[in-house]
Formats: C-alpha cells, structure tokens, sequence
C-alpha cells in the first residue's frame, strides 16, 4: 500500500530575534532568510518549501513579534499575525536559553483563542547543560501548561526531526505545491535585496540598521559573458546615517558589496558584478509609497 503524500503550511512565530530564520535555513538545507544578532532583520513573510519523498512542509518565516513604533513595525506586526488562521501549524519559537520574557508572554497569550495546533520550540538548546536545560523546561511546563513543545537547537539542527515528525501528525492528505527543487516563492531579487540588506546589520552601528532599506535597481546578464550585472541602491533616513553607511574612502560599503556579492554568486550559481549606491529618503519607514516601493505593502 503507498504511503499517502501530505502537505499542509506552517507559521514560524515568535519575538524577535530567538532564531526562526536560522531554523529555517537549516532545514531547508540553504540560505533563504537573512540571519543577524539584531532583532526585526525578517520584514516580510518568506515561504521555505521543505520537500521529502511523502511530504511537503511549506514554512512561512514571519516577522519578529515586537511593539511597533513606526509604519515599518506596524507592517511588520501585522505580517507575522495575519498568518495564524491561515495555517495549517503554528511553530512558537522561545529561547529556552535566555528565558522565557514579556515579550513570549504577550505572544503565548494572544494564542489563548487561535483554533490552529500549535508546537513550540524551545531554542537554543544547546547553550544549556542538560541540568540547566530540564530545570527550565520545568519552569516553562509549570508556567504555561503546554505539553506540546520539544528542545532544539536551530543553529545545530538538534532535534529538528523530531520537530518535522510533530507538524506531520497534524498535516492531511494533500498536493506538492511546488516542484521538487523549489525552495523559496520569493522572486530572486526580494532576496538578493535581504542579503544585501543583511551585509549592512552585520557591519553597522546598532542605531542605523532598521533605517536601512534595499532596492534591487537592475539586473541584467552580460551577452555572451557567464556574469550578472545587479545595481542597488541603500536607502537610509538620515544624511549623517549615508556618510556612515559609504564609510572613510568608500570602505564600508565596499566590505557590505563584497559580503554581498559572495553569497548572491553561490544563489545564482554564477559571478556577479555588484554596484551599491546610497540615497537619503528620511523618514522612510513612515512613508507609505516609500516602503510599497522597497517590497513592504500590506495591501497584499
């Protein structure tokens, strides 16, 4: 008898910043979701399509759940919300090694009427003894009363079976929606603008990262040459905040096009000629034609 091939769709939720892209990332086995130590780096929802041979997992990365504080953060919210009905699984993310804080809290009690099964995923596993590890799991179990959880380690893939094998007994029978070698939904320049975007959090000051925004300008293959042409522009929000980003003789946006360019080449499979440039729209992550411009438009 063949086995039955299921489907179905899975939120990744959680505050900002306990490790859902890298989750995703693992599992996915590539590199689709920008990662940073920053919170807030994920803006839209992304799709990961996790493909075996009697199932398809389509993972929806979310927003970090945090208080909004400009249209950007209300966008962002709203993004990472608007999912919980529309799904067939919520994954909760918590990290277990930090403790569990307001900000999980908050989240955990906004769950309390959503009708979707829900997994939580403790994270971050693996920076606690194992002493350390079941005290808190203990702690977590008293406090919430929630017997559908399991310990993983999204950086080390610790346990993300496991993890797989809990959404599988809450998915149906049902299609493959993507083909087999299909990992990401996302249009190739949505994402050459987030690995762009995430060369910037890792190498500029905290106050500047969240006013950084990419549009990918053009991109175009160079006749009878194995080599890509992408132009970009940075958007910042302050004049002081461009002069940082271009760095002392042009330095740091040179580090940012050259981390950039190496990991969009291993995505396109080919070199890349890249070209940053910087403008100055202030105040953008409250400007509504600014941000459906760089991708964020909640229209959708």
């Amino acid at each position: 008898m063949n086995q039955k091939f299921k489907s179905g769709f899975v939120a990744v939720i959680g505050r900002s910043n306990v490790g859902k892209s890298t989750l995703l990332n693992t599992l996915i086995g590539e590199k689709v979701a920008i990662v940073s130590d920053k919170p807030q780096t994920t803006r839209n929802r992304i799709h990961c399509v996790l493909t075996r041979e009697h199932y398809q997992i389509v993972f929806i990365d979310t927003p970090g759940i945090h208080r909004a504080k400009n249209k950007l953060s209300e966008y962002m919210v709203k993004t990472a919300t608007s999912t919980l009905d529309e799904v067939d699984v919520i994954v909760l993310m918590l990290d277990i090694a930090d403790g569990i804080g307001p900000g999980d809290r908050n989240i955990l009690e906004m769950l309390q009427n959503v009708q979707t099964p829900i997994i939580v995923a403790l994270n971050k596993a693996d920076r606690l003894s194992s002493e350390e590890l079941s005290k808190r799991i203990e702690e977590f179990k008293t406090e919430f009363n929630i017997d559908n959880y399991i310990a993983v380690s999204a950086l080390l893939g610790t346990n993300l079976d496991q993890l797989e094998s809990k959404i599988l007994e809450h998915l149906d029978e049902g299609p493959k929606y993507y083909p087999d070698d299909m990992i990401t939904d996302q249009p190739e320049r949505v994402i050459i603008a987030e690995l762009i975007r995430e060369k910037a959090l890792e190498l500029l000051r905290e106050e500047i990262p969240h006013g950084i925004g990419v549009e990918i300008t053009s991109i175009s293959e160079r006749e009878e040459q194995q080599l890509i042409d992408i132009y970009a522009t940075i958007y910042v929000e302050k004049k002081s905040h461009k002069g940082i980003v271009i760095g002392k003789r042009g330095q740091m946006l040179k580090q940012i096009g050259q981390r950039a360019r190496r990991d969009i080449e291993n995505l396109l499979g080919t070199k890349v000629y890249l070209e940053l440039w910087v403008k100055v729209t202030e105040d953008w992550r409250n400007n509504i034609v600014a941000l459906r411009n760089l991708g964020y438009d909640d229209r959708n």
